[in-house]
Parts: C-alpha cells; structure tokens; sequence
C-alpha cells in the first residue's frame, strides 16, 4: 500500500493513532503535514511498565472502541515494547505497526542504525524530549503499574520492613534501573522549541559522571508510518482477522491467524 491520496473516491485516507505520548511532539509535528487524516490518541508513558498483558489488554480496549467504518487503517505509535503490542487483532481493517524492539528505532529511523549504535555504546541511556517533558519517574503515573508491585518505588527502609534487609539489599542491587549505564545520549529530533531539554540532559549526565553524546533523530519512519507507505522490510500490515504475534527473528513481529 503507497501513502497516495485515494483516488478511488476522490479523498485522503484516513487513519487512526495510538501512540506513546514521549512522541507526542514529533508525531504531533509530522500529521500536521501528513497527505493523510490522522486521528490521534496519546496513551501513557508508563504503559510499558504495567507488564505485558495488562499493557495488551489496555491497547486491545482502545482499538476495539474504535469506529472501523470510519477509517481506512489503526496506526500504532509503538515498538514491540516487551510485547506490550503482541496479541492485538485487526478486525474490519488493518494494523500497522513499525518493525522495531523498543522506541529509540523510532526517534532514530531505522532498525539498523540503532542496532550499530547500541553495540558500539553499550551502557547508554537515552533521552528524548518526551522522555524529559513526560515524566522521569519509573511509574509515570499509572496504576498498578510493575515498579509498585515489585515495591521499587519504595524507600530502601519500606522494602527492608515488607521484604527483610537481605532481600532489600538483593533488590536493590539487582533491580537498579541504572547500574550499568555510563553514557546519556540526547537524541534531537528538529521538534524542540529550545535547547533547554538538551541542558537537562547534560547536567544530569554530570550529576552522575557519565559521558554526554547528542545524536541526530531521524523521523522517517514515523514519517513513513503516518503517510502510509508502508514496505514490508519496516513495516508489519495485519489483515483483517489477523493477530500479531513475536516472530522471533530480524522481522520482530508477525501475523497469525487470531483465535477471536
């Protein structure tokens, strides 16, 4: 399917979003001059941390509101985010969804420039604006999310009274969000209004003694996912009655017959 206007019945396609409210500025900035209608829901940031099937659960509630008859397609904001998208059924039109393992594909452009780079920087955070403007919590304000269940937003003292000091201990250790990282990597991506979340970045880099990078985002393949040119080797298109599913390979996702 090409992102052209639909000249079968002289009108633009339209589509419907969700996505993750971190790309609410690059999303909100490229459907302003999309060839398309889009019509967009921001969900979120903390969905990811609320596990996977809640997180399926939740999308799938979403897409099953929607109006079908009023569009041509269900665009996901998304990467394959711990297989939060995994089990999503297209019904009457398609879902289509990037090829990608997690969100930094997504403000970088393509699957292969952020493998290389995550192989040659091992130990780098990143952040985005709205990674920053989001919120910088693990929680991120949603329910039962997983860092409460585990009690890792507690105090050390609260999970040594709920857990016994040696357990708190081995939690702490273990569980710490940031232990291996030496490296914060700010990915600018042309939506920001200053350079006040750059700065952010930086100093939080120095709090820390870590290494501060800025790399170039590349919108193009959320550029491409809004516009509809959507080529297999980036893109998975689920038919109608179709489900996807982990593929276990360099494709990420895949589509299967849904058992609904």
């Amino acid at each position: 399917m090409n992102g052209e206007i639909d000249r079968k019945n002289g009108r633009r396609r339209r589509f419907k979003l969700f996505a993750c409210e971190i790309l609410f500025r690059e999303i909100c900035s490229l459907a302003a001059i999309a060839n398309n209608r889009i019509d967009i829901e921001f969900l979120p940031k903390g969905l990811h941390d609320i596990g996977r099937q809640k997180m399926s659960s939740q999308l799938a509630e979403k897409i099953n509101m929607v109006d079908e008859t009023e569009y041509d397609a269900i665009l996901l904001g998304y990467a394959l985010c711990s297989g939060g998208i995994v089990g999503l059924t297209a019904r009457t039109i398609p879902i289509v969804v990037p090829r990608a393992h997690d969100c930094i594909t997504l403000f970088l452009g393509n699957r292969q420039r952020y493998h290389d780079y995550f192989f040659a920087n091992s130990g780098t955070y990143f952040k985005t604006t709205g990674w920053i403007e989001r919120g910088t919590g693990l929680g991120q304000g949603v329910p039962d999310n997983v860092v409460e269940q585990l009690g890792l937003g507690m105090s050390f003292q609260k999970m040594v009274e709920r857990y016994g000091e040696d357990n708190a201990c081995y939690l702490r250790d273990q569980l710490s969000q940031m232990r291996f990282y030496t490296k914060l990597a700010f990915i600018e991506t042309g939506v920001e209004p200053d350079d006040s979340f750059e700065q952010q970045t930086i100093a939080l880099a120095q709090e820390r003694q870590w290494e501060f990078e800025k790399l170039q985002g590349d919108l193009n393949l959320l550029d491409r996912l809004l516009n509809g040119f959507w080529d297999e080797n980036d893109f998975l298109v689920v038919p109608p009655g179709q489900q996807i599913e982990f593929s276990y390979d360099d494709n990420i996702v895949q589509c299967k017959e849904s058992k609904l």
